[in-house]
């Protein structure tokens, strides 16, 4: 299978054609009617500064549906030992960058300038949003991703402070859960995301549920 080249028009291949690791498409843009075509479709951009935008779309899916979402029993004792509060969208910019930072300065990170500033762009057309976890008052870790109706698409997460990051996702799939949300898109597996009830499914199965969670206009 052909890796297709991108042009100006907004479209994309058949999510179908990708290559046997996800790769479908090169080039094109991150303008937000495109980014949000390709989330409609299961596909994302991922790259690093020395390449061309490159979009993806992986034939097996890491998921984890709201209801579902594992909290160990040394997470729930320490959730209840101290005052954990979510806030969402808190300070988009402020969370993009620091997941940003926080990868940059260890394993390197995709979130390029240009990335950077189209989910920033998403965000104020609200079809993208972060979401905060305090502890006892303190910033304490946050993710980000793209939210198209009753679908969230992680990207990123930070922790500030130990587990920071992991209640963001708690508190996050509990607000999804009661609010009608369908799945957390993980992209890829870890083991990190397995141990709190990320499971991989079929490519139909993350098209049926991409069916049931977006509303097309």
């Amino acid at each position: 299978m052909a890796v297709y080249r991108l042009d100006d028009e907004i479209w994309f291949p058949d999510p179908e054609q990708a290559e046997d690791d996800g790769l479908l498409a090169y080039g094109g843009d991150l303008s937000v009617e495109r980014l949000v075509l390709a989330y409609q479709n299961g596909i994302f951009p991922w790259y690093s500064n020395d390449d061309p935008i490159l979009w993806w779309c992986p034939h097996e899916r890491f998921i984890i549906r709201p209801e579902k979402i594992h909290v160990s029993h040394s997470m729930k004792k320490f959730m209840r030992k101290h005052k954990v509060e979510m806030k969402i969208n808190r300070d988009f910019a402020d969370t993009i960058h620091r997941c940003r930072m926080k990868r940059e300065n260890t394993v390197g990170t995709w979130i390029t300038d240009e990335m950077e500033l189209a989910y920033n762009e998403l965000n104020k057309y609200g079809l993208a949003a972060s979401v905060e976890a305090f502890f006892d008052g303190e910033l304490a870790g946050g993710l980000y991703g793209v939210t198209i109706d009753c679908c969230f698409f992680g990207e990123s997460m930070f922790s500030e402070i130990e587990n920071g990051s992991k209640a963001a996702l708690i508190m996050l799939a509990e607000y999804l859960e009661q609010n009608g949300g369908v799945m957390i898109d993980c992209q890829f597996h870890t083991d990190h995301l397995e141990s709190m009830g990320g499971e991989k499914i079929s490519f139909e199965e993350y098209r049926r549920l991409l069916d049931e969670g977006i509303v097309y206009c």
